[in-house]
């Protein structure tokens, strides 16, 4: 039976953002410093957050004081994207599916998904060229790559709800989306709506046109998630809107790339996976389904003192979400 005909549109579903963009001067970090605006950082980290272990994102949401309470074991995040280097020695990539061409490999031919996984999963035996342990939030989190965009970052509409089918027929525990389109379609929505009644945590980067909130992270049952700058400002890319639930590092974010190397990049894309990952570990501390990960990031996460439509519940603390702040009090 037919229920419907849409047209399947073929678009680009990831913006691309220059890596340098919004760099703070000294005298901005100073400015901000005496406003005591960084939060759960050290003051040390703020005055020169290129001199952390790792990368800054991660620094800033907490997670390395969470790791010894859990490093997202056991849970299963899927990467719907361009892909996943599965040859990269910092990715622990279980599998995938190609839903473009389902005959064809899964492998990252563009670079995107790649970069996005490091933030969710990356082993922590990785230096890049500036001497960073290039690290992701949940580094024992298991990850799967479904490819629905080709080397140039564009899909069809049907290839990405087939491969959110896919993420639901193999019960991944959350799908990671940093990908996104100004209108959404009956059928995207159907299958938002099927994957989350299965209980499947679904993660989208907001957008980057400075406006409205793109989809699939428009649909409520989506956590859509803004950027951030180092300066715990929203980038000027950011989209915004009530659909927002939280804000993530997003500008100049190092994290693996093709061929086995790093690259720092800069956008919604590269927020959305840090809040993956830390999906990962709120479940691998035993939150269930969508509302039980909502509630936990939530009550993990801290305003940065900005307009709601911007940061919505804010920036989650890594360390609290997974209770490492009691646990080092006893």
């Amino acid at each position: 039976m037919v229920l419907r005909v849409e047209e399947d549109l073929y678009q680009k579903w990831i913006e691309e953002t220059p890596s340098w963009p919004e760099l703070p001067s000294l005298e901005s970090i100073l400015s901000r410093l005496q406003d005591s605006k960084f939060v759960g950082s050290s003051e040390a980290q703020a005055e020169d957050p290129e001199g952390s272990k790792y990368p800054w994102g991660i620094e800033r949401v907490q997670a390395p004081s969470a790791w010894a309470v859990t490093r997202g074991a056991g849970v299963k995040v899927c990467v719907v994207d361009t892909g996943v280097d599965g040859n990269h020695q910092d990715l622990r990539v279980l599998g995938g599916y190609n839903s473009i061409d389902p005959a064809a490999s899964w492998q990252d031919d563009h670079g995107h998904g790649t970069h996005v996984s490091g933030t969710i999963a990356a082993k922590d035996n990785g230096v890049d060229s500036n001497g960073l342990e290039v690290v992701g939030v949940a580094p024992e989190a298991a990850i799967y790559a479904v490819k629905v965009l080709d080397s140039g970052g564009s899909g069809t509409y049907s290839d990405v709800i087939e491969g959110i089918e896919w993420c639901v027929k193999n019960r991944m525990d959350v799908v990671s989306m940093s990908l996104g389109a100004s209108r959404g379609t009956p059928a995207l929505e159907d299958i938002v709506r099927a994957a989350h009644a299965a209980g499947v945590v679904l993660v989208a980067a907001a957008g980057n046109s400075g406006g409205a909130v793109g989809y699939p992270a428009k649909y409520s049952e989506v956590i859509a998630i803004s950027a951030s700058d180092i300066l715990n400002k929203a980038a000027s890319f950011t989209s915004r809107g009530p659909e927002v639930e939280y804000i993530a590092p997003g500008v100049s974010v190092p994290s693996t790339y093709l061929g086995g190397g790093y690259q720092s990049l800069s956008g919604t894309s590269m927020a959305c996976p840090h809040v993956s990952g830390l999906a990962a570990l709120a479940i691998s501390r035993g939150a269930r389904g969508p509302s039980g990960v909502r509630t936990a990031l939530t009550a993990a996460a801290q305003s940065l003192g900005l307009d709601r439509n911007l940061e919505g519940n804010g920036l989650v603390n890594a360390a609290k979400l997974v209770g490492a702040e009691e646990i080092a009090l006893k």
